[in-house]
């Protein structure tokens, strides 16, 4: 995404003047927010690890549940000048995914629900499947799997493989998802519906044989990324995986 403005080749950082401050008194800078934060507006200001970007301003646009930032910037580009640019990101913290298998029975442990964004972009009623997952909530991302595994499929998982961490969406989104998978037991009684009621959550839970889950991953019926990544590692370099693959040692 290119930012409404940039400098002329050869033009210092600088020349563009201050940024506007926020008046004292907004919510999620100098007194709480909903959700009782403070000093959003320092998100990212003590970066040093690239030196061809140089922080000049962030602005908070929204911070009811997600914060909406709007951050000012330098940019030293290969040619050596530098630009002002802005980009707005969305910060909805960093969460967890699971993929849950059964290896002697062959078959993965899926949710369904519905999803508003998709369904107002295009998807026929934005009921998607999916792996289980959730946010962390200030958690480490192994206990809050195991935590979304236990709410969202009904669930409990004892250890817990790591796959690994990805940026699901970096143009914009901030957060960063850590994939797991673990064996469930498809053979003890599971329930058909989970989910926070308390949070709205309205989760059925679907057991497919893995096969059927790929295949609906080439029709499009699966179309949630981390969904179709952990299966597609499932049959790479997971439980599913060719023999020579596996065992594969947790990390």
């Amino acid at each position: 995404m290119t930012g409404p403005a940039q400098t002329p080749a050869g033009t210092a950082p600088g020349a563009h003047g201050a940024v506007p401050r926020p008046a004292p008194g907004t919510p999620g800078i100098d007194v709480p927010d909903p959700r009782g934060r403070t000093g959003l507006d320092r998100h990212g200001r003590d970066l040093t690890g690239n030196d061809r970007v140089r922080l000049v301003d962030v602005e908070v646009l929204a911070c009811d549940w997600s914060v909406l930032r709007r951050t000012t910037f330098d940019y030293r580009h290969s040619d050596g000048h530098w630009s002002r640019e802005q980009r707005e990101t969305y910060d909805r913290g960093d969460g967890a995914t699971i993929l849950l298998y059964d290896p002697d029975r062959r078959t993965v442990l899926l949710t369904r629900q519905f999803r508003l964004p998709a369904y107002v972009n295009g998807h026929p009623d934005g009921m998607l499947l999916e792996t289980a997952a959730g946010l962390l909530d200030g958690d480490d991302p192994r206990e809050a799997i195991r935590r979304e595994a236990a709410e969202e499929t009904g669930r409990t998982v004892h250890e817990v493989e790591h796959v690994y961490d990805v940026f699901m969406s970096p143009g914009s989104v901030t957060e960063r998802l850590s994939f797991f998978a673990a064996p469930y037991d498809g053979s003890a009684p599971g329930a058909d519906t989970a989910g926070v009621a308390a949070e709205g959550e309205d989760i059925a839970v679907v057991e497919l044989p893995f096969t059927e889950a790929l295949g609906l991953v080439r029709t499009g019926a699966i179309a949630d990324a981390k969904t179709i990544m952990l299966l597609q590692w499932a049959a790479l370099d997971g439980p599913f995986g060719p023999p020579a693959v596996r065992p594969r040692s947790a990390r």
